[in-house]
């Protein structure tokens, strides 16, 4: 019983932590808590019978199954025991989501006793987990005339799972509490530096805003105990940046409801809301455990009397309050009428059609979207299986088709990959569809939440129809101490089986590589017609249309190969003018940010697709540009190239892939080398002229257009946190860009970072080649703040030794990463010196490294948020400022923002960007990037 004492010690050491018994997923060890159970004289047994019945986890764990099997010979009387007799052996098997407890549960329906098989199928009749193996075992009883199957796959053609569930209740009392003003980071629900525990949920869900706020939340509950409490972000937007799917279990875990008695931490059906309402994928996260979404609108502008807004000093509109939701409001939804009113239902505040589509009532009565997407596979298995029409019971999809008017890029993707259309018709935005995904990825911080959700959903190998699936180490690659030791391994391991493309490998034969999620994910996408799912919310790919996504979605696009979505609208961004030779490409975006803003006064890039018509730039460049997306709050971006700027991004993809296999990262199923097919065919039907690159139709509708003018980009520009505005709201978002003259040379940088996913092979080279001109003009270079330098690839740090820069850059570092010594502890202070840190995320995850609190940082990054790159101290916020590699190299030599012609000086003779609008033939020279 060795098992069970550890766990006993572990018991008391969580509970010195204020925490419960962790729940059980080890095979082995439930075999020892039923062994107690069974021995009636133990003096464990009602602690092994409580851990058995609570604090078992469902799915396809290895404990799920030995409670499966145990309860079946509680079924089958090969065993008594007097606290679960067959009917609560049933409602425990009814609670354990498929896999094992559905193979049991066939078993017995399947069974010679004819008692015994009603009472099981009647249970299997709620169950919509089942898998290939399940259902065939089902059709191939019914073929041979078996009266149960038959009887259960008229249950399941009538979708009685979901029919006989209660309805959504028609009024929802909520009680406010406003968790922050502006903009709301999911970092202040799951903070990045927690990302270790985010698969433990009771110890994660101590991480949630703060004690305080917990405590408030509580004490809420207790003076509301008829009212639901809804999170909100006042005169901002909920769920901005990415650990969604822990955000919304920490916010279900302290505000929801309890998904099942028999499962411990896992709530569902949080209410979340904001004044500028949900971020895009936050709002799918909320979905996936059926949860409502607000958009409050309850600050408007001011308007004069001819309806004009009305301006502040600082040139911002003055907002004005409609209604409050100051903390401890009591609301009512009504999700008849789709509205929010006053608590007594006398004042109407805001439509709430958008929280209420039949969709998303649907995902409210399942619980969930997983149980949507599986009851709907499983109604259409069992009417094709009976040869009768599945009768209409989900909500049909949404199918919007406009006459005469073409179709954006996204809209051509999504046809072309949409699955069970009921009509022939041209769907544009706005429809609901199932489409193919082509491409999934995993990253190391939400993976194990990934591989929960698997293994709830019952799901054992990956769906045969994804052409790729990669699981990464990047996001704790920085530090190998215990936390990376213990989970990550175990991850790979699991993924590996699972069928992916592992960054590093459970048997230990290639080296370990910790490349950045992204960066992989737009190499292995081998399709400009692809659809990408990602478990970050930079899942943004420069050929194909990427997805963000929460643990969750990526787990059922894994087991699936599918997601469901509406057709998003469409913002067109073009360029006009010629970009400066001193500017770099970091540079345009930051414009496009601004220039947006300028044009058209409201972001109107938030909750759509970007279609960037970027035509003549290459995959890795033109990566910057769809990853800085995602902080432009949008949906997600397409790149509209040329053809030959695509074959050549599809040939440089190619070749990366074969690096790959090359480092012994091939699979059993051959994955890398079928998506070299995949780009062999695609180069040829570009060539051929059979498929050219893809386009948008010239009669395309979309929702804005925005041009970018190229002659007004004159110097760099800072994406700046100002931390220090008097609108709290306009704290820590990406829309104050401001150009390096603002910061008239006096801006202290205490820490500059090169690296994340938006830097490339080019900025590496970027940063040796200045050192190579600093060097020769003053002999030698001193750093007066530290300057972290990390690679997002291997590929890129053995290339840059083949070519000579890994060199120069060894010559003025004051540390370099040994993956035979990786570190073992985070980074706490930091050295005027260069660091070459390992490639992966580093500073940008905040998870592991971080940098001083208090620190002005000056970062490549995407994350300005506060409390990720750096915290604040008691005397000083931290600031993460966002710029170009050029710019924050020369900040960290000088300890402060350059001026235009010292940075002019620095960056003489580098080639920085070859860029200009599309209508132009593509260049045929290579800017230092390539």
């Amino acid at each position: 019983m060795s098992l069970y004492n550890d766990y006993l010690t572990e018991i008391e050491d969580r509970k010195q932590q204020g925490l419960s018994p962790k729940p059980i997923d080890d095979g082995a060890l439930t075999r020892e808590v039923i062994d107690h159970i069974r021995d009636t004289g133990s003096a464990h047994r009602d602690d092994c019978l409580h851990h058995f019945i609570y604090n078992t986890l469902p799915g396809t764990t290895s404990a799920a199954g030995e409670k499966a099997r145990f309860l079946k010979e509680i079924i089958l009387g090969t065993v008594e025991v007097e606290e679960i007799n067959a009917a609560f052996a049933y409602e425990l098997l009814s609670h354990m989501k498929g896999g094992p407890s559905v193979e049991v549960l066939l078993d017995l329906a399947l069974g010679t006793d004819e008692a015994t098989a009603r009472d099981a199928a009647e249970v299997l009749k709620t169950q919509v987990f089942l898998y290939e193996a399940d259902t065939d075992r089902i059709k191939s009883a019914y073929e041979a005339g078996n009266a149960i199957a038959s009887d259960l796959l008229d249950s399941y053609a009538k979708a009685e799972f979901f029919t006989k569930l209660p309805e959504v209740d028609e009024e929802i009392k909520v009680v406010t509490y406003v968790a922050a003003e502006g903009d709301i980071s999911t970092d202040l629900l799951s903070p990045g530096n927690q990302a270790h525990s985010r698969a433990d949920r009771e110890l994660h869900g101590k991480c949630l805003i703060s004690e305080d706020a917990q405590k408030e939340i509580e004490a809420l509950k207790l003076k509301h105990p008829d009212a639901r409490v809804m999170l909100v972000a006042e005169k901002g937007t909920m769920g901005v940046g990415s650990s969604r799917m822990s955000g919304v279990n920490n916010v279900a875990l302290w505000t929801g409801k309890q998904a099942s008695p028999y499962v411990p931490f896992v709530n569902v059906a949080p209410v979340v809301a904001g004044t500028n309402g949900i971020s895009p994928i936050f709002l799918t996260t909320v979905g996936v455990t059926g949860g409502i979404g607000v958009d409050l609108k309850n600050w408007v502008r001011k308007t004069d009397e001819d309806g004009k807004t009305i301006l502040n000093n600082d040139g911002n509109p003055v907002l004005e309050q409609k209604y409050s939701v100051a903390t401890g409001t009591v609301l009512t939804i009504n999700t008849k009428q789709k509205k929010l009113f006053s608590e007594d239902g006398s004042d109407e505040l805001v439509d709430m059609a958008g929280s209420f589509t039949p969709q998303k009532m649907e995902f409210m009565k399942a619980g969930g979207s997983y149980a949507i997407v599986f009851g709907k596979k499983l109604q259409t298995f069992a009417a094709e299986t009976l040869g009768i029409e599945a009768p209409r019971v989900f909500a049909p999809s949404t199918e919007i088709s406009a006459v005469d008017q073409g179709l954006t890029a996204v809209e051509k993707i999504f046809n072309a990959n949409a699955l069970g259309v009921a009509s022939d018709k041209v769907l544009h935005a706005g429809s609901d569809v199932r489409v193919r995904v082509n491409i999934v990825g995993s990253q190391d911080t939400t993976g194990p939440m990934t591989a929960q959700e698997l293994e709830a959903m019952a799901a054992t190998v990956l769906s045969p129809s994804v052409d790729g699936a990669y699981q990464s180490g990047c996001h704790t690659a920085s530090v190998w101490d215990a936390k990376a030791q213990a989970n990550t391994p175990k991850l790979m391991a699991f993924m590996h089986k699972f069928g992916l493309i592992t960054g590093r490998d459970p048997k230990g034969v290639y080296h370990a590589m910790t490349d950045v999620i992204h960066k992989v994910l737009n190499d292995i996408t081998v399709d400009d017609w692809a659809i990408i799912i990602g478990g970050d919310s930079h899942t943004r790919m420069s050929k194909g249309v990427a997805f963000g996504a929460d643990s969750g979605t990526v787990a059922l696009a894994l087991a699936t190969g599918e997601a469901t979505m509406p057709i998003p609208e469409s913002v067109k961004v073009t360029f006009k003018g010629k970009m400066a030779d001193h500017m770099d490409f970091r540079d345009v975006v930051h414009a496009t940010q601004a220039q947006m803003l300028a044009q058209h006064g409201d972001n109107v890039f938030q909750g759509r697709i970007i279609e960037v018509h970027i035509g003549t730039l290459l995959a890795d460049q033109a990566f910057t540009f769809t990853d800085w997306t995602a902080e432009m709050k949008a949906k997600a971006s397409i790149c509209i190239s040329n053809d030959e700027t695509l074959i050549e991004s599809l040939e440089i993809a190619k070749s990366r892939i074969k690096i790959m296999i090359e480092k012994g990262m091939e699979n059993d199923a051959r994955m890398l080398n079928s998506l070299i097919e995949i780009a062999d065919k695609r180069i040829e039907q570009i060539r051929s002229g059979e498929k050219p690159a893809l386009t948008p139709d010239e009669n395309a509708k979309y929702a804005a257009e925005v041009i970018v003018d190229l002659d007004e980009i004159v110097e760099p520009m800072i994406a700046d946190p100002d931390v220090n505005n008097a609108d709290v709201s306009k704290r820590y978002t990406h829309d104050t860009i401001r150009p390096i003259s603002f910061y008239r040379a006096e801006k202290k940088v205490d820490l500059g970072f090169v690296g994340s996913c938006m830097v490339h092979k080019g900025d590496i080279k970027i940063v040796a080649q200045m050192l190579r001109n600093l060097e020769a003009d003053q002999g030698d270079v001193t750093f007066k703040a530290p300057l972290v330098v990390a690679a997002p690839t291997y590929n890129i740090v053995d290339e840059l030794k083949e070519e000579g820069d890994w060199e120069i850059l060894q010559k003025y570092c004051g540390f370099e990463f040994d993956d035979a010594a990786p570190k073992v502890q985070a980074r706490t202070e930091y050295e005027n010196i260069l660091y070459l840190e390992r490639p992966g995320c580093n500073l940008c995850m905040g998870n592991q490294e971080k940098a001083a609190k208090g620190d002005t940082v000056l970062a490549t990054s995407t994350r300005l948020f506060q409390g990720r790159v750096v915290a604040d101290s008691e005397t000083k916020k931290g600031e993460s400022l966002l710029g170009s590699t050029p710019v924050v190299v020369l900040s960290a030599i000088l300890g402060r923002t350059p001026t235009l012609d010292e940075y002019k000086t620095a960056v003489e003779g580098i080639d920085l960007t070859k860029f200009a609008p599309p209508i132009q033939k593509p260049l045929a020279g290579l800017s230092v990037h390539f």
